[in-house]
């Protein structure tokens, strides 16, 4: 009896053990399942950073040649044909056999970033543009926003900026001669008194349109409506009448109402303006000679967009690309 009593324990134990053993065997394989899947989705990763990098050198060249041979930029130019989805098959190492379809695709477009109101040009050295201000204000109506709200805007942008430091007066600068230089009035605020010298608080710089949340009044609903009609450029700029949408336009022009700037852009599809001079020339009485400082015809900032799709994963990209005479460069780079 105790004979079959131990050998009842010993089945038990050993079917414990397997049981044990079984289970540190799986651990170990789904341990193992895991890191070879982390591994591949950096190894995924990697490719597709390594993909958008050649996407963006092969947009600057297409920029750089664009400017070689044009002095103007209009929507029908090669950079404006967006690019659709592209097979990757030879050039990626997708991880999947020959004889299976591939999912490594390249898409993406190249706008222009001066199409768009600049919210850089609302104040210039930390004071309020009242120009920009009217024109930003006046773009919130035609896309029936509050116009209220570019007042903050302005002021928020203005709270950004450095102020110059105005210096005391030299001996030998215009003035009256032997006058002493007047010490700086620490109770007045100059036009060009820097907001950290004045012991202010110095606010972060606008860098994306998201930031517009940090003013109240606006909300994700808006961002979305101004999304495709306002940027945010390091400089000032002017916009590009040749890429530009009827409602940037109209704000742009005091003269100029929503119907007519539509009627400007029909009339540009049909055939770009090469300066301000021949777009005058079709709308005399709607464009004046100062509208000048504000319309352009040619491009600095371009905004492109790449996405890259590998198997199940997809990385998606925006780039703002700054081009001149000289070639073009990275400003920034972000991952959507």
């Amino acid at each position: 009896m105790n004979f079959k009593k131990q050998d009842g324990v010993a089945v038990v134990t050993a079917l414990l053990l397997t049981t044990l053993a079984i289970t540190i065997v799986a651990s170990l394989f789904w341990q193992q399942q895991v890191q070879v899947r982390s591994i591949e989705n950096q190894r995924f990763q990697l490719q597709k950073k390594w993909v958008l990098r050649g996407a963006l050198d092969w947009a600057g060249l297409i920029l750089r040649e664009d400017r070689r041979i044009s002095k103007v930029d209009h929507l029908g130019e090669p950079w404006a044909v967006n690019l659709g989805d592209t097979r990757l098959d030879q050039y990626v190492e997708n991880g999947k056999t020959d004889t299976e379809d591939s999912d490594a695709t390249l898409s993406g477009q190249i706008s222009d970033a001066q199409a768009k109101f600049n919210l850089t040009n609302l104040a210039a050295n930390g004071q309020v543009d009242r120009r920009e201000l009217a024109s930003f204000a006046k773009l919130l109506s035609n896309l029936r926003l509050d116009p209220s709200l570019a007042q903050r805007v302005a002021s928020q942008i203005a709270l950004t900026q450095d102020k110059v430091i105005a210096g005391p007066q030299q001996p030998g600068q215009p003035g009256q001669p032997g006058d002493a230089p007047n010490p700086p009035n620490p109770s007045e605020k100059s036009d060009s008194l820097s907001t950290i010298a004045n012991s202010e608080v110095q606010f972060l710089k606008f860098s994306q349109i998201d930031d517009l949340l940090a003013i109240p009044g606006f909300s994700a609903a808006n961002i979305v409506r101004l999304r495709n009609f306002v940027t945010v450029l390091p400089v000032p700029t002017k916009i590009n009448v040749n890429t530009t949408s009827a409602e940037v336009l109209s704000a742009r022009l005091e003269n100029v109402s929503l119907t007519d700037a539509a009627l400007m852009i029909a009339t540009r599809d049909r055939a770009y303006f090469l300066d301000f001079e021949r777009f005058k020339l079709n709308f005399p009485e709607k464009v004046t000679e100062a509208d000048v400082k504000f319309l352009d015809f040619q491009t600095n900032f371009f905004v492109v967009n790449g996405r890259v799709r590998l198997n199940k994963s997809l990385l998606e990209v925006d780039a703002l690309i700054e081009r001149d005479d000289k070639g073009t460069q990275i400003l920034w780079v972000r991952e959507n």
